[in-house]
């Protein structure tokens, strides 16, 4: 037995409760088949594993998240000093880690600049692995998700090795990341070679390369046949253009004749929601874009980030509850509705929080 079946009940409730509220399957194949390119169901993505309950980055989230029907999970990837890829949101790991308590690291506090921002704290790329291994995880955003600060300290930070080992032994997929490589390659730890190494050692062939530069894309197009994703923010540019001197933005890169020039090395587009339904300055969801038209014509993938439970964490039409309330913000949201209307826009897949939810909606609009 697997430990997705642990979660197969309650799959079976969210899909058969206020779940089916969300679409009607003739809406949803209609306006999906509007949009094009879609030929599987959409995939569930872990979102930094189970990230809704239990601390990110973990074994413990990556677990829950293949027990709760993700069909990926989903490491971001830093370095140690000794170049071993390990899953961390950042390579500063003051927030999610005990480093700062610890006695014995004091001393390697520091400050650094990161894709031009200076950033003060403990970074991986100056610790071991013998060393990281000696810390343990805890809940990035406690004011959030109190529940999770329950496994404060009860996990190790993973390395890419035991996430693609935990992931074979499911048969999920992995959707890595790699963080900040223009900054990575210019201290000489360079990512893209461990990752590539780690996939073709263990023979994996469901996975996703995912990235907001565009250089280390191009250069992974010509080094693997495993698709390749190109993360695209709601502003910004990519760290790798900015340090070039290119002047343009994600906002280029969204036009069709920008969408045509990611799918010469990428396969998909990962996008922040914002791109596919905009919110206004009242919080509230506009007129859905034409990205997803757009990106389907120029034969990519699109997949959207990140679908959060919270109220605050979700557009100001799909809170529920009462504004007043302490804990409102924390109080999970018509999160079902939310990813239902990305589903009906015809998006391929979607980095979610808790991939039960995830996994019940994406189940209903199948049908």
């Amino acid at each position: 037995m697997t430990i997705r079946s642990l979660f197969a009940s309650v799959l079976a409730v969210l899909s058969a409760g206020t779940v089916a509220l969300v679409v009607t399957p003739s809406t949803s194949a209609a306006t999906a088949a509007d949009h094009g390119r879609r030929a599987q169901p959409p995939v569930v993505i872990g979102h930094r594993g189970a990230s809704a309950h239990r601390p990110e980055h973990t074994l413990l989230s990556y677990e829950a998240a293949i027990a709760m029907g993700a069909d990926y999970i989903e490491p971001d990837l830093v370095p140690t000093k000794d170049g071993v890829l390990v899953a961390r949101h950042e390579n500063e790991i003051s927030q999610t880690t005990d480093v700062a308590q610890r006695a014995e690291f004091a001393g390697r506090r520091a400050t650094k600049t990161i894709d031009g921002r200076a950033v003060t704290g403990w970074f991986t790329e100056d610790f071991t692995l013998a060393e990281l291994k000696t810390l343990r995880a805890r809940e990035r955003v406690p004011d959030l998700r109190p529940d999770n600060t329950a496994f404060d300290g009860t996990a190790q930070i993973p390395t890419f090795e035991e996430v693609v080992e935990l992931a074979l032994r499911h048969g999920v997929g992995v959707y890595p990341e790699t963080k900040h490589p223009t900054y990575f390659d210019s201290i000489g730890l360079s990512l893209e070679e461990p990752l590539l190494e780690t996939l073709e050692r263990n023979r994996v062939r469901k996975a996703y390369i995912q990235s907001f530069e565009t250089a280390n894309l191009r250069e992974l197009s010509g080094r693997t046949r495993l698709p390749l994703v190109q993360l695209i923010g709601a502003t910004g540019a990519p760290y790798d253009w900015v340090a070039a001197g290119n002047g343009r933005t994600y906002d280029d890169m969204v036009t069709p004749e920008g969408l045509r020039e990611v799918a010469r090395y990428a396969g998909a587009i990962g996008v922040d929601t914002r791109r596919v339904l905009p919110v206004g300055a009242d919080g509230r969801t506009l007129e859905p874009t034409a990205l997803v038209r757009d990106a389907h014509r120029g034969r990519l993938d699109v997949h959207v980030w990140t679908v959060r439970n919270e109220n605050s964490q979700l557009p100001a039409d799909h809170r529920l509850g009462n504004p007043d309330s302490p804990a409102y913000p924390r109080a999970t949201g018509d999160v079902a509705g939310f990813l239902g209307r990305l589903l009906e826009l015809g998006v391929d897949g979607a980095f979610c929080d808790d991939p039960a939810m995830g996994r019940a909606v994406v189940s209903r609009h199948a049908r």
